[in-house]
């Protein structure tokens, strides 16, 4: 998904196309030994009742088969089997799966803008906090629609900038000063400075609703979570 017109341009640290794919996959290869612990500590666990939230809102039945794209360590995964879902882990980052000692789950590692999946073999798909990290979005959205059964469901969850000026100040701070240093303390202080700036990916919320209709989605609803520092978008494949 290309950069709307009404936008500024990226900031010139941000790499896009094949660059942008080589430098997340590195990044998360490096922070993925402590990216559970920074995350619970740069959230104060709300990343855990997100993940939460997520899943109740895939509104699948016990048993049913989703994919979790963008796993990292298999949060969503734990919490996929802790509703009675049976999920499989799929990530580019084989450190970050390496990680993931917790979830059980199967894991793939693979591009999850190109799955090595049957069509509809899916019922529904997970992914946390990745969108802004994929390097064709609309392809990502495509993809996802043709692994997800008719009447599937998807769930995708992500950072967001406040619409409250004021909240939006605060927000700022936090996540361009305050984050970089949690990171830097205790992981990768470059790889927690990309995050923030990250959010430039992201298209306006209209338009990635739109794409995600136009990727054959319907009933498309998104939620903000926590004054709107991140957000929840919940689907049915038509």
């Amino acid at each position: 998904m290309n950069q709307s017109a009404d936008r500024p341009p990226l900031d010139a640290d941000l790499p896009t196309g094949a660059a942008k794919h080589r430098a997340v996959r590195q990044m998360f290869d490096t922070i993925a030994p402590r990216y559970d612990m920074v995350n619970r500590l740069m959230t104060f666990r709300l990343d855990v009742s997100w993940r939460r939230r997520a899943v109740r809102d895939l509104d699948l039945a016990a048993g049913s088969l989703v994919l979790d794209l963008a796993s990292g360590t298999g949060d969503l995964c734990i919490e996929l089997a802790n509703q009675g879902h049976r999920p499989v882990s799929v990530d580019f980052s084989f450190g970050m799966l390496s990680a993931d000692q917790r979830s059980g789950a199967p894991r793939v590692q693979g591009d999850v803008c190109m799955m090595p999946f049957a069509d509809g073999v899916a019922d529904g798909v997970t992914c946390g906090f990745a969108l802004r990290n994929f390097v064709d979005l609309g392809a990502f959205f495509d993809d996802v629609a043709r692994v997800v059964r008719p009447h599937g469901r998807v769930a995708l969850l992500d950072a967001c900038e406040p619409e409250n000026r004021f909240l939006r100040w605060g927000h700022g701070i936090y996540f361009k000063k305050v984050v970089p240093m949690i990171g830097g303390l205790l992981s990768n202080r470059s790889a927690y400075s990309y995050l923030p700036k990250s959010l430039a990916y992201l298209p306006p919320a209209p338009e990635m609703l739109a794409r995600l209709e136009q990727a054959g989605f319907t009933s498309v609803q998104r939620v903000l979570l926590f004054g709107g520092a991140a957000q929840l978008i919940t689907a049915t494949r038509r």
